[in-house]
């Protein structure tokens, strides 16, 4: 098998299958491939849920960015004839004053300074309106009406539909292996299952396998995996929204967050900190004994009616964390005829509806107003992540 076109992309994950569709509309031939079937469930993007929050510290060009890619959002809820978007607000909890909280404080008072209408409460406003929150822990805060969760999995699987209808060559069972070269020419991919995809411009949309393919990038870019759990109340009517909604239990300092109740009758909680390195392929992404404990612990400051809920699934979430936390969207500066799109670093997804544009107009050396932030750059190995809602603090050692 082997075919030719003015597009390659490689991987149908967020990331590539939105530059796909926008490389199509600009009249391009568009290959796609992926390991599959789409969604591929080894894919970062594939997953019940990824919030949807417009909160980013003093990140000025992240927040503009999810302003925008919202009302991308609910078009795309318009042209897929089905609600995958949420707009449930998101409520930042911290438990200090919210002076003392960075991310909490930083992200209130940008989106006022954006134009939004964040509502901040007390600790016993937070309790009023959404009674979960029981223990008193989290004394002040803010609800953001705007924002939300969107179903991942199901948004990839209709935008793949969408690619398909516009005509995108979609190969899913194709997993990239080699890329083809011709005098430091990338000239397209050679897959395991023996296919060749020829290109004019090869676009590796891989995620964490991005430093498996291209070995130069393993010196800024690694694969780690994140604790999700989940759980099954026994009384589902707290934790379903408007009463609950998705949620940061002041979470630059604990990692945890979560969403109202899912169409899978549900309550997912996650913890967004250091994770574990993970072989993309090869490690099983496991929930340690310790990722139990830490969830117990947040269960009894935050929800304890939660403690006796079944946890029905876990799994580690898959990130492509780049040194820094922001995007790699770029022309390879050795490789000519490669361009990557990649280094979602777990808080990637809710840029879904504005990342195909971005990256196509970077492929095409066009310009873009968010690029220069994800260019091709110098990362010393001691550079630390940027990423305002992060947990920074200890690593988990696997096993």
């Amino acid at each position: 098998m082997s075919s030719s076109s003015d597009f390659l992309i490689v991987g149908a994950g967020i990331f590539g299958v939105t530059t796909a569709l926008s490389l199509r509309s600009r009249g391009y031939d568009v290959t796609l491939i992926d390991p599959g079937p789409l969604p591929y469930a080894l894919a970062a993007s594939t997953d019940v849920s990824k919030v949807v929050r417009m909160e980013y510290g003093t990140n000025r060009q992240y927040m503009r960015m999810v302003i925008r890619a919202i009302e991308g959002f609910q078009r795309w809820n318009e042209v897929f004839g089905e609600t995958l978007y949420h707009e449930t607000g998101v409520l930042a909890a911290a438990k200090t004053r919210m002076e003392n909280s960075e991310f909490v404080n930083d992200s209130f008072h940008m989106l006022l300074e954006e134009g939004q209408s964040p509502e901040r409460l007390s600790g016993e406003e937070i309790t009023r309106r959404f009674p979960a929150w029981t223990t008193g822990a989290y004394v002040d805060g803010f609800y953001n009406p705007r924002g939300g969760y969107a179903e991942s999995g199901r948004v990839v699987g209709r935008l793949v539909e969408q690619a398909m209808a516009a005509g995108v060559d979609v190969r899913p069972g194709q997993t990239a292996n080699q890329f083809l070269l011709s005098n430091g020419r990338v000239q397209g991919m050679r897959t395991r299952e023996g296919a060749t995809f020829g290109s004019d411009h090869t676009v590796l949309a891989a995620g964490s396998w991005t430093p498996w393919l291209l070995p130069e990038m393993q010196a800024v870019m690694d694969a780690t995996g994140h604790p999700i759990f989940h759980l099954k109340p026994k009384d589902p009517a707290p934790f379903t929204a408007p009463e609950f909604v998705v949620f940061f239990g002041d979470t630059a300092l604990t990692g945890w967050y979560g969403f109202p109740m899912l169409r899978e009758g549900i309550v997912k909680i996650s913890r967004h900190g250091v994770g574990v390195s993970l072989h993309p392929e090869k490690d099983e992404r496991t929930v340690y004994e310790e990722d139990f404990n830490q969830l117990r612990i947040f269960l009894e400051e935050t929800f304890p009616a939660l403690l006796d809920a079944e946890i029905t699934y876990t799994r580690r979430c898959l990130y492509n964390d780049t040194l820094d936390e922001n995007f790699w969207i770029d022309h390879h500066p050795e490789k000519e005829g490669l361009s990557l799109a990649t280094g979602g670093s777990g808080h990637g997804f809710k840029f879904g509806p504005v990342l195909g544009d971005l990256i196509a107009d970077v492929v095409e050396d066009k310009p873009n107003e968010w690029a220069e932030m994800f260019r091709w750059r110098d990362i010393s190995p001691d550079t630390t992540g940027q990423e305002a809602s992060r947990y920074h603090g200890d690593a988990l050692r696997a096993g």
